[in-house]
């Protein structure tokens, strides 16, 4: 009895040994439903700095209205025509965030755990969905035009100018795809020009131009689809959200006539933001999981998720716009975006303002919701920064 005894303690010993060798050795990554927090002291970070880093963001809230219907007939609604919305909407809540230091979270504010539209991020986790595609060699290359992969009777790339484009050009927003989909025209969307000329705009060679559209990036996800043949939500859940223990809140939607028929099954294509309804609908600790992952370089524990090859490619800058990657990776090229981050950092961007802030240099993810627009974005971030203590190491233990 007194040798089993002996053998059980030595064996405790040896996983003790063996667990405290694996956490000063590796980063941590939390449970599902179990994030580990520790005070901003431990992580090398100012308390009280850290603290009025948020009371600035709370005193920057968007002051735009809370009601999603209202709020778009004042900004988009106000200067577009083909303006109805056609997904789901959510009145979003009060402004909300979390600071994760190494790994742990040390601040927290708002009601985080509040599923709300998180607008043009649902463009980060559709250009994911495509990297999954790509490492699974159903995209050979993203240099490849799309209209190759398309089965017949999909005429997405048919017209001429719409042959030439590539996957690369609609990951960067720099196709011109020309075309009506789910009712709008590419046009339709933040139009430029005179209104007489909205219909018949000059269009652009595909990868010259960068220009922010949300037709566009849906014929992404379209295209996605007929390439991957199941739902992209479905992808996601089984390949990302699952593997790095998101809660089951959250829900990718498309538009009430965003569906089609996909080898004999009825299948909605999802849109990549909330502009007209619909996209993804999540909490603040999925998406801070969501940029936890890409911190850590696509990998979570001993599983590469993300490809380190495709994380490369997404952060480097377009020819057509040095501060944007592959949708919604915005860089902070020359620090000209955000002064007071490092020229490594990234942001996760949507309407809102939504944000999933990551930064290598100071092992930093930041999510912050319904921050006004402007500089205040920049302000808050700085004052987040300023609270990391001189000489506090820039990784955990």
């Amino acid at each position: 009895m007194r040798v089993r005894i002996a053998c059980a303690i030595a064996w405790v010993v040896v996983l003790a040994s063996s667990a405290a060798g694996q956490t000063a050795g590796s980063p941590y990554f939390p449970d599902r439903l179990d994030w580990q927090r520790r005070t901003p002291q431990q992580e090398g970070l100012d308390a009280a700095a850290l603290n009025e880093a948020i009371r600035f963001a709370v005193a920057n809230e968007n002051p735009s209205p809370k009601d999603p219907v209202l709020a778009h007939a004042q900004t988009f609604g106000a200067n577009e025509p083909f303006d109805a919305l056609v997904g789901p909407v959510k009145e979003r809540g009060a402004l909300s965030g979390l600071v994760v230091r190494h790994g742990h979270v040390v601040a927290e504010w708002g009601d985080t755990n509040r599923v709300d539209m998180t607008h043009s991020v649902t463009k980060t986790f559709l250009t994911t969905v495509v990297g999954l595609a790509w490492q699974k060699g159903l995209i050979r290359a993203v240099t490849d035009t799309v209209r190759g992969y398309m089965p017949s009777g999909v005429d997405l790339f048919d017209a001429p100018h719409n042959q030439a484009i590539t996957w690369d050009h609609l990951l960067r927003q720099t196709s011109d795809w020309q075309g009506t989909l789910w009712g709008k025209p590419d046009w339709a969307d933040r139009p430029e020009g005179k209104p007489n000329e909205w219909a018949n705009r000059r269009l652009s060679a595909p990868g010259t131009r960068f220009k922010y559209n949300d037709v566009r990036v849906n014929v992404l996800a379209l295209a996605a689809l007929q390439v991957i043949r199941r739902p992209l939500p479905e992808m996601l859940r089984e390949e990302v959200m699952d593997p790095i223990g998101a809660s089951s809140t959250w829900r990718w939607h498309g538009y009430e006539n965003s569906w089609i028929e996909l080898d004999g099954r009825r299948v909605q294509s999802v849109s990549a933001g909330g502009h007209w309804g619909g996209g993804m609908f999540i909490n603040a600790w999925d998406m801070a999981r969501f940029g936890y992952l890409f911190l850590r370089n696509g990998k979570w524990r001993d599983r590469q998720i993300v490809s380190e090859r495709w994380i490369q490619m997404a952060r480097t800058p377009g020819s057509a716009n040095p501060e944007y990657g592959y949708a919604n990776w915005y860089l902070n090229t020359g620090r000209k975006p955000l002064p007071a981050a490092p020229d490594s950092s990234v942001t996760f961007r949507g309407n809102g303002q939504n944000i999933v802030y990551v930064d290598w240099q100071n092992d930093l993810v930041v999510v912050v919701r319904w921050i006004n627009s402007g500089g205040a974005l920049n302000d808050f971030i700085g004052r987040v920064l300023a609270s990391i203590k001189p000489g506090a190491p820039a990784t955990g233990d």
